[in-house]
């Protein structure tokens, strides 16, 4: 199975907009995101989201760019920032048969989720950035020992996106 992981794109503060939408830039930034793993031929047959609303616009760019469908995209409550990354773990288990699934979620719970996909000993980093996405596969998602295929920032989706 691949995990593809996704922080939300740039979000306007609290202050600007209690709901934190993406701003402009944060929507552009994951419009070149989607079109870069287009170009990747990069598929899902699951896109999950946090049910914050900067996640969801993240998903939902994702899944427009990729032609997948807007109402299949599934929200749950465990990509929330602080949710212990075992509950995400559990939910993603009903999806088993699935064999790409990309997450848009956020910090820190990405950055827990990555690490309990790859170990189970230890705290792994991985370091996310707004738009960037990781691929992780794995075999079993309970078993911790995923393998880190590939990280790709902003700016390298960026690069590819703008690829002739």
């Amino acid at each position: 199975m691949e995990i593809y992981l996704m922080q939300h794109g740039e979000s306007y503060s609290k202050d600007k907009d209690p709901e934190r939408s993406l701003t402009p830039q944060g929507e552009e930034q994951i419009h070149l995101s989607a079109k870069a793993l287009k170009k990747m031929d990069v598929r899902f047959d699951l896109i999950i989201s946090s049910p914050k609303k900067r996640a969801r616009q993240t998903a939902e760019i994702i899944a427009m760019v990729l032609g997948y469908p807007h109402n299949e995209i599934k929200v749950t409550e465990t990509l929330e920032p602080i949710v212990p990354a075992k509950d995400a773990l559990s939910y993603l288990t009903s999806y088993s048969l699935k064999n790409r699934i990309f997450l848009a979620g956020h910090l820190p719970s990405l950055g827990e989720i990555a690490s309990a996909l790859v170990s189970d000993k230890s705290h792994v980093s991985v370091h996310f950035e707004m738009g960037g996405i990781v691929r992780i596969d794995v075999e079993e998602l309970q078993a911790h020992s995923g393998d880190v295929r590939w990280l790709l920032t902003p700016d390298q989706l960026k690069v590819i996106s703008q690829a002739p």
